[in-house]
């Protein structure tokens, strides 16, 4: 490595760091951290448990930005002091140079990331409902393509995966899917998923070897926790059970322990089959439904469906966030943001950092 790249990096280095103390706010982060910390001395301070259970998650987190970031600060100036005495006659030193600046690329990389998932609801667990387009077995079967994807994306992550509700094609692949993803700032990531995906390939199921398009979508919205309050009357409500379909082993077939639970004011169908026990599928199917309507409530104090987890333009073509092509060549390209990259195999494995990367950069980019 040059004198004049190592410059480089330092210079960009700093100027990303101060960028992100300023849009992390860190010298209100580390006041209100005080002020939580002096509320925890309180002797009285563990007899409301919601409210003390609240300040600890908070006070996690604000150690989490205050050491990340006071790490980083440290591993720049430990590269700028390498620097000096390598420039001083210390050769050897440039191995320990090199390996600064591949840890720094990584870990301020990973904190930048980390910082524009600051939405409202990003913290959360995330729930994913999955429905392919026109087009029958093909578009079914690219539905249970993206599926796996996503299944393989949360075990890179070591995010747990809980299946709601899944219903198989008539053929091959899913007519309908929903999962629900748990983990740290599950929701902030998986939003950047949601949309219409558009797959061209050689059909499997033509026997002309003819080209398809095919088209799924993806909605995601975040999982409502007890602390947030959505009342549901009995009476807005109508519940029907019935006998379990599709993967989950020999008994979910055995009994009728499926739920399917109808809000009558909005409309909103939401249904859990993967419980082994009618009422645990019933508990389920309500936090699902009281999820929905939030987001619903959300949109309406917003005005703008976005504002709580995007919107999903219609599942054909047109508007499609992300082409997947098979043929006549390989790439996929996320079209808000023009990433792209040829190797189609790793994505659908589950590589997916790239692609959310790039959307959540462009994002804070436009100030949205």
């Amino acid at each position: 490595m040059e004198n004049y790249e190592i410059i480089k990096h330092i210079e960009d280095y700093k100027k990303r760091i101060s960028e992100l103390k300023v849009s992390l706010k860190l010298d209100e982060v580390k006041e209100k951290l005080a002020a939580n910390e002096k509320l925890m001395g309180d002797a009285n301070f563990w007899n409301d448990n919601k409210t003390s259970t609240a300040i600890l998650k908070e006070v996690k987190e604000q150690k989490e930005v205050i050491n990340s970031f006071g790490a980083l600060d440290e591993k720049v100036e430990e590269l700028e002091l390498y620097f000096d005495m390598y420039k001083n006659d210390g050769e050897d030193l440039m191995a320990d140079i090199e390996a600064t600046v591949a840890s720094i690329d990584k870990e301020l990389g990973e904190f930048e990331i980390k910082s524009l998932l600051s939405k409202p609801y990003d913290d959360c667990d995330a729930i994913v409902e999955m429905h392919p387009g026109a087009g029958g077995t093909e578009s079914q079967d690219w539905c249970s393509m993206l599926y796996r994807m996503y299944i393989r994306y949360c075990e890179r992550r070591g995010y747990e995966v809980e299946v709601l509700d899944y219903l198989d094609g008539d053929e091959a692949g899913i007519k309908s899917v929903s999962f629900m993803v748990k983990g740290p700032k599950a929701y902030g990531y998986m939003r950047c998923e949601q949309g219409v995906h558009r797959l061209v390939r050689i059909s499997p199921f033509d026997s002309n070897a003819r080209r398809h398009t095919s088209f799924a979508s993806v909605t995601v919205f975040p999982s409502v926790n007890s602390e947030i309050n959505i009342e549901v009357k009995p009476e807005d409500i109508r519940v029907d059970v019935y006998r379990s379909s599709g993967a989950g082993g020999q008994h979910i077939n055995k009994t009728s322990s499926a739920i399917r639970i109808t809000h009558l004011k909005t409309g909103i169908v939401v249904s859990c089959q993967n419980q082994r026990s009618q009422f645990q599928n019933r508990d389920t199917a309500m936090q699902v439904l009281k999820s929905k309507l939030y987001q619903l409530e959300l949109e309406q104090q917003n005005k703008s469906i976005k504002d709580a987890s995007g919107e999903v333009s219609d599942n054909s073509f047109g508007n499609q966030i992300r082409s997947y092509v098979f043929h006549p060549y390989s790439m996929v390209k996320d079209h808000r943001t023009n990433y792209e990259t040829g190797n189609i195999g790793a994505v659908m494995d589950g590589d997916l950092d790239g692609f959310i990367n790039a959307y959540l950069k462009s994002n804070y980019n436009q100030g949205k």
